[in-house]
């Protein structure tokens, strides 16, 4: 199953991923497989943005947020 660009809500400890909400259900993040930064296509006006892949409960899913002020967090993907 994929998802492109859904919108979560996503609460934070030391700065990093701790629980996902995702279609009014919370999934705790177990662990954060992976991190990197992503530049965003500028020319087309994308801001760069933090990735994540983590694994929350049944979910292995990759997050992501922009950066600035109040950078929304989105659910780029499931992987299954």
């Amino acid at each position: 199953m994929k998802a492109h660009q859904t919108e979560v809500r996503v609460d934070l400890r030391a700065g990093r991923p701790a629980r996902l909400i995702w279609r009014g259900q919370p999934y705790p993040v177990q662990a954060v497989l992976d991190e990197w930064r992503y530049g965003g296509r500028w020319w087309l006006g994308e801001r760069p943005r933090t990735c994540y892949l983590v694994q929350a409960g049944a979910l292995t899913a990759e997050l992501h947020q922009e950066d600035g002020e109040g950078g929304r967090w989105w659910l780029a993907r499931l992987l299954d």
